[in-house]
């Protein structure tokens, strides 16, 4: 047996929406680790566990899944992990399996299965609470003897009930090695699997465990063999004649699995579960009206405008707070580094004002992160997946894609991962190749540059939100027909059930969904503030260089009589307008000129393809190079407000025009630009060549979508 000083590990496993990942957050605190599994790209979210007298376990949290039957690679790795299989990390030493306590019969299903392992087994009936609202009584003491002695404890996560129960009994398991009463299988069943068991063994060389035996027998997934290294016409042979065995003792060899286990647990909960005078639940009067057919829908909508809305007007003020730092921050910088011109732009028209350009949109981000956290706990993004079902199943997929998509306005990587949950491999591929339509965060602040400093003054506040709220639907409006070509014409994909366990309506628990925020966000600001720093400093270098001494002096002596400000500024201009950048920008500008971008958008454009928030910063760059300490909160806002063409037929015309600000927005809304999502969309896809695909797809539709905005709405206005 382990001891604690060689660290305990200890999995915690359920079913979804059986409050796994609640009971995970109370065992652990605050004191959480997200990574992922060594060679496997799954997130790996492990904590440290205080189970009283100085003994701590380091307690891991697995995706969710209803069995060991493989259908997705997320639940590939959940069994991998239980049975030791992933290179580099460890076999755990006890199991913790969370079980809803009004469905016992089907969630003890998975556990049934997990006792195949052998490993140590805590039983934790959680969500107490609702099996006493509905007046069932679950008899611990005597589920326990009848699984073989494992703990078996009551519990309510989200209340905070019962947690020092769940840590006496991990405690109590790894201490006495107890594992669960497995299931007794019927003779030719369990001679199918000796002979599975012993053949790929002796073809592969390698020992094969009884669960092994199992995944074998009963699964069509072939990961298992493939993962032995058993050869397939040994394997074929052999299973053909197992599978024989077993339909010759009356059983389908596809159904046995589950028809031996819920006769084995049928047993077990006899006399276990009674039933009382109970309350029903609220959750079925609530669910019939937000999944009524057609009310539902338009809730819905009404909840993504209202969510949208506010994380618009909610940031403002912060955002605000955060400008005003970034300023006072310059004034401090910047006066005392007068002599030093170079260094001085360096630091607050660089670094200062373009990371700082970045994180006054940091509010925006905390909002969208705390929004999603507050419907997934709440129990509603469950009944949002049903709503779009319908919609999905239009373009070949299934609610089970809604997830990742909707995730997806936060950030796109994690949603790639997610789409592991989908068993289909064709239906995955196709969900994660229109994740990335989806408006995520980073999307975000050139969103609210271009409402607050052209919508808003324009056409008033409520614009705003009615074009922050448009913005993220442009993603969705592209993403289902593009989905509808690949399933039903590329990919063809077949259509799929869709089945989801609705979790119960309840309250979100603050401390979880704030830390959940601040882990995303953190995150999210670490990765991509260091792209944002790095950029930043090249585009100003480049924004600076060369500095030609004579052109300050042709200017002013072209402007003998003009104010000082004025010459500088016409100074600034000149020097931005002859650097390295501005003449990249003008070179390529002719390819934005339909969209109706000057050079400097052009610049900003090009300097997002590896993360797109970065065009703020280069904006911010570009257009402040050389004001110092003399740029404001409102700089960058009123130099793009006063920007005009110098040349041209529009010369003299705001550059910033409504159909240019549309068209711009329209781009981003659409452009594949960001490198860690391309590369993360090459890894879950096989390659790179559907990365590379929509990559250009994404590109190109942005090109045409920004230009046909930008000449309807020149001409209409």
């Amino acid at each position: 047996m382990s001891t604690p000083d060689a660290g305990l590990l200890v999995a915690l496993v359920g079913n979804p929406n059986t409050g796994k990942s609640t009971l995970f957050n109370a065992l652990t605190g605050l004191r959480q680790r997200v990574g992922n599994y060594p060679g496997v790209t799954v997130a790996r979210k492990s904590g440290t566990c205080d189970l009283g007298d100085g003994q701590k376990v380091e307690l891991v949290d697995l995706p969710g899944l209803y069995s060991l039957a493989a259908a997705s690679p997320d639940e590939q790795v959940v069994i991998d992990a239980l049975s030791g299989n992933i290179a580099g990390d460890r076999r755990p030493d006890a199991v913790v399996l969370v079980v809803d306590s009004t469905n016992l019969l089907r969630n003890l299903f998975l556990a049934s299965q997990v006792a195949e392992l052998g490993r140590p087994v805590v039983i934790v009936l959680n969500q107490a609470d609702v099996a006493k609202e509905q007046g069932l009584r679950i008899d611990t003491e005597l589920l326990s003897r009848r699984l073989g002695g494992v703990p078996v404890v009551m519990s309510s996560a989200w209340k905070g009930e019962g947690i020092l129960d769940v840590r006496r009994a991990i405690a109590s398991a790894v201490a006495n090695q107890t594992p669960m009463k497995r299931v007794a299988w019927p003779t030719n069943i369990a001679a199918a699997l000796t002979d599975v068991a012993t053949a790929a063994a002796a073809d592969t060389g390698k020992p094969v465990t009884e669960a092994e035996g199992q995944r074998l027998l009963f699964d069509t997934n072939p990961s298992t063999a493939d993962r032995l290294g058993w050869t397939l016409a040994q394997r074929d042979k052999t299973l053909r004649s197992a599978r024989d065995r077993v339909r010759n003792s009356g059983y389908n060899p596809m159904a046995a699995e589950p028809l031996v286990h819920y006769a084995h647990l049928r047993i077990i909960l006899e006399g276990v579960v009674t039933e009382g005078a109970g309350k029903a639940g609220r959750s079925a009067a609530v669910d019939r009206l937000l999944l009524h057919r057609f009310l539902g829908p338009v809730l819905f909508l009404g909840i993504m405008l209202g969510f949208f809305g506010s994380v618009f007007w909610l940031a403002k003020f912060p955002m605000a707070w955060i400008q005003s730092g970034v300023d006072w921050t310059k004034t401090i910088v910047a006066p005392p580094l007068d002599a030093y011109p170079m260094l001085q732009s360096l630091l607050a028209d660089g670094i200062i004002g373009g990371v700082g350009a970045f994180l006054v949109f940091l509010p925006q981000i905390l909002i969208l992160f705390l929004f999603i956290g507050i419907l997934e706990d709440s129990g509603y993004m469950a009944r949002a997946a049903f709503i779009m079902d319908r919609l999905f199943s239009w373009c070949g997929l299934n609610g089970k894609s809604f997830v990742p998509l909707l995730s997806g306005f936060a950030c796109a990587i994690p949603s790639l991962l997610s789409t592991r949950t989908i068993e289909d491999p064709k239906a995955r591929l196709a969900t994660a190749f229109v994740v990335p339509f989806m408006s995520c965060s980073a999307r975000f602040p050139i969103y609210a540059l271009m409402c607050a400093a052209f919508i808003g003054p324009l056409y008033g506040p409520g614009w705003e939100s009615v074009v922050m709220v448009g913005m993220h639907c442009v993603g969705l409006f592209f993403a289902v027909p593009t989905a509808f070509v690949l399933t039903r014409l590329v990919l063809k994909v077949k259509p799929q059930p869709f089945v989801l366990e609705l979790p119960r309506y309840q309250m979100p628990k603050p401390r979880d969904v704030l830390w959940r925020m601040w882990q995303n966000a953190a995150e999210f600001v670490s990765k991509a503030g260091t792209v944002i720093f790095a950029i930043t400093i090249i585009v100003w270098a480049l924004s600076y260089f060369p500095r030609d001494a004579s052109v300050a002096e042709r200017i002013k002596a072209s402007n003998p009589t003009a104010a000082e400000e004025v010459v500088k500024a016409k100074t600034q201009a000149a020097y931005v307008e002859q650097s390295y950048m501005g003449r990249f920008g003008k070179a390529v500008q002719p390819v934005f000129d339909p969209l109706g971008f000057d050079w400097k958008i052009t610049v900003g454009v090009l300097a997002s393809f590896p993360a797109r928030e970065v065009i703020v910063s280069t904006l911010g760059v570009t257009y402040s190079v050389g004001e110092g300490a003399k740029a404001d909160s409102q700089h960058l806002r009123k130099a793009m407000q006063d920007a005009k063409w110098s040349e041209g037929p529009r010369a003299g015309s705001p550059i910033f025009s409504l159909a240019a600000v549309l068209a711009l927005m329209v781009f981003f809304a659409l452009c594949s630009q960001c490198g860690p999502t391309i590369a993360t969309l090459a890894q879950e896809t096989g390659g790179w060549k559907w990365a590379a695909g929509s990559f250009v797809y994404m590109t190109a539709l942005a090109w045409l979508a920004g230009t046909a905005v930008y000449q309807v709405v020149i001409r209409l206005t």
